[in-house]
């Protein structure tokens, strides 16, 4: 080997060169020829193995190996063998330059264990790529366990070629850098937050992808559409994207509606404010109008007969309303609204239902309507509240009551 490798140094010396101009010489067309040689055999095997992967990849079930085909598993797997064939051809095309035949050992040594990450990393992210498409693992932060996994492989790559270069045995030189380990913590401070905060997230189930969560903090309010070991993507409903720290998932307060759209409906909690001075008794009168509202005439029958069975019998004077048991319109209001709610074909009857007064405010006294939707579909659920309220509201003129109306000046200026 060491005879042909000379081939072209005699040659040049018979030439007449100098005998350093001849060693140049001779080295540089062996590294030409080496060059050549790892190009045509890198094409050849590339092209060998990526049609050998997408036959294969096309007879078979699995999806999996078209996934293998997209993250360009073969061809980074391609370049191991020319890279086998320039370590082997270093000390033949530098026989004469020692110094050169090490440094450009040493470089392919590096180039070899960057070889190695990149295989791994296209691997990884083939099986990554392969398991977001199971319906099971798609709630599941998978982008953040293919990172961390890429984060320990170029870690180890890095200090492996730290310590080629250096010289020094890999394990004295993490032994080394344990003693910056509160530097390498400080500089990875968010990553491993993130790490940490992504498992607590995946074991106890806080957010999947998917989920439509509100983080009035980060002004989120949407789908979330990736997990990722730093950072979690939220689609908001105005197709902006806002971004936000894993970690904050566990560190602040936010609002996860699974919960709703896993149930059998969508909660419904909307008052309507009546104002104070419109509340008052009922006369015989404007009792016998108010029977005429056929979902609480029944009510209103059997309410009446109740309370004039109590006043007779305890003998109220009946001269003021105030004495005794009475029916009040607001009372009666509060009754229909209930029963029309309970009635509304939209609404989920195994569910709570619930009409409620409110404690007293300066603007008046709250009737708040607790129920769910049986829709939980955003633009019907918005269609079916409307629709319920627009009918309580117009009703509150019959009960002869008032909803509150914030005043306003209309008086213009001078």
């Amino acid at each position: 080997m060491k005879e042909f490798s000379h081939f072209f140094y005699n040659y040049f010396i018979k030439l007449g060169m100098s005998d350093l101009g001849a060693k140049y010489l001779n080295m540089a067309v062996l590294v030409l020829a080496t060059l050549l040689i790892i190009f045509i055999t890198d094409l050849i095997i590339r092209r060998i193995l990526l049609n050998l992967f997408t036959k294969f990849s096309e007879k078979t079930k699995t999806h999996f190996d078209d996934y293998v085909v997209k993250n360009k598993v073969p061809r980074n797997v391609a370049h191991i063998i020319p890279l086998l064939i320039a370590l082997e051809f270093v000390p033949f095309a530098f026989v004469d330059f020692p110094y050169f035949e090490n440094v450009v050992e040493k470089g392919l040594q590096v180039f070899s264990i960057l070889l190695t990450i990149w295989v791994i990393r296209s691997f990884v992210k083939a099986i990554r790529d392969y398991l977001n498409t199971k319906e099971r693992l798609k709630d599941k932060p998978i982008n953040s366990y293919v990172q961390v996994i890429l984060i320990i492989v170029w870690s180890i790559g890095l200090l492996s070629a730290f310590a080629l270069v250096t010289g020094i045995p890999f394990f004295k030189f993490i032994t080394t850098l344990g003693a910056a380990s509160a530097v390498i913590l400080l500089i990875f401070r968010d990553t491993i937050m993130g790490f940490v905060a992504s498992l607590q997230v995946s074991i106890n189930d806080m957010v999947q992808i998917g989920d439509w969560i509100t983080f009035e903090k980060f002004g989120a309010d949407g789908d979330v559409i990736e997990i990722n070991l730093a950072t979690v993507k939220v689609q908001n409903f105005d197709k902006t994207i806002t971004t936000i720290p894993t970690y904050a998932l566990i560190s602040d307060s936010f609002k996860n509606w699974r919960g709703m759209e896993n149930s059998g409906g969508r909660r419904i909690k909307r008052a309507v404010v009546i104002k104070q001075s419109s509340i008052k008794y009922l006369n015989k009168e404007q009792i016998d109008a108010l029977k005429k509202i056929e979902i609480i005439s029944d009510y209103i029958n059997t309410r009446s007969a109740e309370i004039d069975t109590f006043n007779t019998k305890n003998k109220v004077d009946k001269s003021l309303l105030i004495n005794g048991r009475n029916l009040t319109n607001i009372g009666l209001f509060r009754k229909f609204v209930e029963t029309y709610v309970e009635r509304h074909s939209a609404i989920n009857k195994e569910m709570m239902i619930m009409t409620r007064q409110l404690a007293p405010t300066t603007q008046g006294v709250p009737i708040e309507i607790y129920a769910f939707s049986k829709d939980k579909r955003w633009q019907n659920y918005e269609y079916i509240m409307a629709d319920i309220f627009d009918h309580i509201i117009a009703a509150v003129p019959y009960f002869d009551l008032e909803i509150f109306e914030l005043a306003t000046d209309l008086t213009p200026s001078s």
